[in-house]
């Protein structure tokens, strides 16, 4: 097999460095510790501030290290293990949901989710808000947009905002018959209010899982879950659930 363009590439400077300063965090740092700025690492390592910023946000991508307001980029924990998703046959909200209910408005969508659910663009759907936290630490925030058609037995009386409202919600939703859901996943970045309920900062990396669930032929709701890309690794199981791994496999995937 012949030389290709990409064999004579040499390696980019940034992930040298990026292979030194893993080996700096293994031997000379623990967890939480707070990294010198980085005029001085810069200095210490000989490289163009330039150069460190892509390494440290290499590192960050990985899990490695985190960046948080007001302290600086400190050594990240270990990624943790959650259960994320939930069975093929299953609505949000159930009994071994691990998902915190915050609030509920009714409003109308952004154009991309009322082409999904097959609303009017002006047509105000249910948007129930939700949070996850795992071991003291926000691990993900979730939309949860929901048509009026899909809970018509919903009452204004009964939960009139806020919570109980969202839980209303969630609950005249488990009244219809789940066909099945269909996940989706990718790479983002972190918007300004998905940051601050994330305690990362805005452009921080993220894994965006996007849930369609469908029941009478239809999408009937639409979840747009944000998890922080530092903490979670992703796999799909049988049941069409997803989890989150953590093991001495993690710096190889």
């Amino acid at each position: 097999m012949g030389t290709t363009q990409l064999d004579t590439v040499p390696e980019p400077k940034y992930w040298h460095l990026r292979t030194v300063l893993s080996e700096a965090l293994d031997s000379e740092f623990s967890v939480g510790e707070i990294l010198p700025n980085e005029r001085d690492l810069a200095a210490r390592f000989g490289v163009a501030r330039a150069t460190l910023r892509q390494a440290l946000e290499q590192l960050e991508l990985e899990g490695r290290l985190e960046r948080r307001r007001g302290v600086g980029t400190t050594v990240a924990p270990p990624r943790m293990g959650v259960a994320v998703g939930t069975a093929q046959h299953a609505w949000p909200g159930g009994p071994d949901d691990a998902w915190q209910t915050l609030d509920c408005a009714l409003e109308a969508p952004a154009a991309a989710v009322a082409e999904i659910l097959v609303t009017g663009r002006d047509e105000p759907v249910h948007t129930v808000r939700r949070s996850r936290v795992s071991q003291g630490r926000p691990v993900a925030t979730e939309l949860l947009y929901v048509p009026a058609a899909s809970v018509p037995g919903l009452s204004a009386i009964d939960a009139p905002s806020g919570a109980a409202r969202a839980r209303a919600v969630l609950r005249e939703l488990r009244h219809l018959q789940l066909e099945r859901h269909e996940n989706a996943v990718e790479l983002g970045s972190a918007r300004a209010d998905e940051a601050r309920e994330l305690d990362r900062l805005p452009g921080a990396p993220v894994l965006v899982v996007t849930t369609r669930f469908i029941a009478r032929g239809r999408v009937s709701a639409l979840s747009v879950a944000t998890y922080r890309a530092d903490t979670c690794r992703l796999t799909f199981g049988d049941s069409g659930g997803v989890e989150i791994h953590d093991g001495p496999e993690r710096r190889a995937s």
